[in-house]
């Protein structure tokens, strides 16, 4: 019987580093919302690639943050930490435009990981030779990884011997997942995500960091032979300055939003969708833990 090879491998890193691009680009899916925005990732997500002879389950966690304002953060930096707890391999992800100074408690989990632990240099496309070789002398000084990669997420430089060498160093294992699924997250989970990617591209300021949207509906049916689904989502805001925001003159920005979000939903589920979103106000809620158990940022 031939052997088989599974196991977690780990990304963590600040905000905006490119951490759910290279998940992305690793399981061959958009699992991961992107925009150029920091804090885009807010929940731990798997992704999973799966061959004959082995199983790799992908994490993505929400870019750290030095110093959390309220419960949500907080919960966001538990959720990057929590890594650690499983990790058959660590992949520390950096740029060379954001660099560490030093002081984050993560480099000293990342030091004494007792893990395989690789160094991932993102953004090459955007670099220079010597400005590359600084910062893998740099960081060779302050822990001893196991091994350094230099990639473009984005471009999709460096990303199948990246896996290769994640591949070479799991351990014996068993089938984690069923062989043709892709993540733990349900449908609406990643409904919600595309909505408030939307959210995150179209408006400014302090509305996408304050709002958040949930899945309230899904109902499969048929529309002229053909299948067909109806969602219904709500976003929550903190403000009514914000819903009137969200909602914008008329329902022009809704609207909006409502087309935007349902073009990516349909090519999602490959079928077509009738979307109808609507905004509700709740102040505080990113302090509230009855409500942060519900969008499921606490168990």
């Amino acid at each position: 019987m031939s052997k088989h090879y599974s196991g977690y491998v780990n990304i963590i890193g600040k905000p905006n580093v490119g951490k759910s691009t290279l998940l992305n680009a690793m399981v061959g899916e958009k699992m991961a919302i992107i925009t150029s925005k920091p804090q885009t990732t807010r929940h731990r997500i798997l992704g999973i690639l799966s061959e004959e002879d082995s199983q790799i389950v992908f994490s993505d966690t929400p870019g750290l943050i030095h110093d959390p304002g309220y419960k949500m953060q907080k919960a966001m930096n538990d959720a990057a930490f929590s890594i650690f707890e499983d990790a058959d391999v660590v992949l520390f992800v950096i740029d060379p435009y954001d660099p560490y100074d030093g002081t984050e408690k993560v480099l000293d989990k990342i030091k004494h990981a007792k893990v395989p632990k690789f160094l991932v240099i993102n953004k090459v496309d955007l670099s220079n030779p010597d400005q590359l070789k600084e910062m893998m002398a740099m960081w060779a000084e302050r822990i001893d990884f196991d091994e350094v990669h230099c990639i473009s997420a984005l471009e999709k430089i460096g990303i199948d011997h990246l896996i290769s060498q994640i591949k070479a160093r799991l351990p014996e294992g068993p089938v984690y997942f069923p062989k043709d699924q892709i993540s733990d997250r349900s449908e609406r989970f990643f409904i919600s995500e595309i909505i408030r990617e939307k959210i995150l591209i179209l408006y400014q300021q302090e509305i996408p960091y304050s709002s958040e949207v949930v899945v309230t509906e899904f109902n499969v049916g048929e529309l002229r032979g053909a299948p067909f689904v109806r969602i219904r989502a709500e976003i929550y805001v903190m403000r009514d300055t914000q819903k009137q925001i969200i909602i914008g003159r008329q329902g022009s920005s809704i609207k909006k939003l409502g087309t935007l979000a349902r073009k990516d939903i349909e090519k999602f589920l490959g079928k077509r969708i009738h979307l109808e979103l609507f905004v509700k106000v709740k102040e505080k809620w990113r302090d509230d833990d009855r409500f942060l158990k519900g969008f499921g940022y606490l168990q």
